[in-house]
């Protein structure tokens, strides 16, 4: 296990007291996971702890009767029906990690950069079971997209997402009788999306803000309006494919020179792309996610200036520089992105998690709000108790309960035309 000290790595902190407070970036909750529902449901004699016992648990299904051309006789009985069942399996998997420090940098460093422990480990937590959650709420095969990812150009009206596609949505989810939130007009189904993605949609069509509905009706993080039967759920961390659409004759189509660290605001590329820096709204960074595995490491930047291979970024960082690390060779490109919006039942997936994470250790705490998951420290360790650490584990797993209950529309936006 990695232990931070007083010099590696190092911590600029402990050599120039510039401050008190390191700035945090933005708070978050989980997004997708609200259209999870307990597995409890749909088996209530079993308890949750019985159902995570197994490696694999199944949701049941079964076939409705047939319509019946049976006439009555007199003298022949009716045949009866045979009815079949089908079952959809959900493996609980696991997720943990940790932080830990020495006792001499927690001395020479001011005490926020390690009483500000906890709260990243929170965010650490949210971030990787909305990856998890992800993995499931996008694995769903019913896609629809107006040409190949690879081909989505935001310079094409027909391209971005428009009034139409909710109406389609609306048309198959009667016709295949998807579960929604039960209002005086009948269902009513989310649709998730990123903000890019709302704005083009609201210059084509006005949606009916919250604020305007005649009765409170807003149930869902993030809800920002509805169109017809649709309500918004609006937030910048919808599923966006960086970098996966058209390369819009940008030229930028290299790689990382050397890895790079976490807050790095200059990238090394290994080609000259400086004559380009000023083309595309944003660069991507990371594994361009061309089909169905997803790396949730991807980020995007915007290039400020370049001279030669080294070019300046303003990124999502609290300092403007890179959120995550990146190995060498990771693709840097300026290619449209491709965004998803999520059409969904409010009950598409099923959710297991262990109902006592802490396993009864005494020195774990279950994280409030967070079901299978605990928090294990701050513990001492060492023989002289000179390190510090602090862990999250959880125990738990998300199932896609049916097909028809996902759909995705994947789009560029009108943004990123011409950036």
């Amino acid at each position: 296990m990695a232990i931070q000290t007083s010099s590696s790595p190092t911590i600029s902190s402990i050599i120039s007291r510039y401050g008190e407070n390191y700035l945090m970036g933005q708070k978050r909750v989980l997004l997708y996971d609200q259209f999870a529902t307990d597995y409890t449901k749909y088996t209530p004699a079993m308890s949750m702890e019985e159902l995570m016992r197994s490696d694999t648990t199944y949701v049941p299904f079964r076939s409705r009767m047939t319509i019946s051309a049976q006439t009555i006789s007199e003298d022949t009985d009716l045949t009866p029906q045979t009815r079949v069942d089908a079952t959809v399996g959900v493996t609980p998997t696991s997720r943990g990690d940790a932080l830990q420090w020495s006792q001499n940098a927690s001395i020479k460093a001011f005490d926020q950069f390690f009483t500000g422990a906890l709260d990243d480990l929170g965010v650490n937590v949210t971030e990787t079971l909305e990856a998890l959650c992800i993995d499931t709420a996008l694995a769903g095969t019913w896609v629809d997209r107006y040409a190949a990812r690879a081909s989505l150009d935001a310079g094409t009206e027909a391209h971005r997402a428009s009034e139409s596609i909710f109406r389609m949505a609306d048309g198959m989810f009667q016709d295949m009788h998807v579960p929604g939130y039960e209002m005086s007009g009948g269902p009513n189904w989310p649709v998730v999306m990123h903000p890019f993605v709302a704005h083009d949609i609201m210059e084509s069509t006005k949606i009916l803000a919250v604020s305007e509905y005649s009765k409170p009706e807003i149930i869902l993080n993030w809800e920002l309006g509805k169109l017809g039967r649709f309500k918004f759920v609006v937030s910048s961390y919808a599923k966006v494919f960086y970098g996966a659409g058209d390369n819009f004759a940008t030229d930028v189509d290299t790689s990382l020179s050397g890895a790079h660290t976490q807050l790095d605001t200059t990238l090394l590329t290994a080609a000259n792309v400086s004559a380009n820096v000023a083309k595309g709204m944003f660069w991507m960074v990371g594994t361009i996610e061309s089909g169905s595995t997803f790396y949730p490491t991807n980020e995007r930047f915007v290039p400020l200036s370049a001279v030669t291979t080294t070019v300046t970024i303003n990124g999502r960082a609290e300092n403007g520089g890179l959120y995550y690390p990146h190995a060498d060779g990771s693709d840097i490109v300026a290619n449209d992105s491709v965004y998803t919006m999520l059409f969904c039942s409010p009950e598409s997936m099923v959710r297991l998690y262990a109902t006592d994470p802490t396993w009864g250790d005494p020195e774990a705490a279950a994280a409030p709000g967070m079901p299978g998951v605990a928090i294990v420290g701050p513990l001492w360790q060492g023989s002289a108790h000179q390190w510090k650490s602090l862990a999250w584990k959880y125990f738990g797993g998300y199932g896609l309960l049916s097909q028809h209950r996902l759909y995705r529309y994947e789009c560029a936006v009108s943004y990123e035309d011409g950036a």
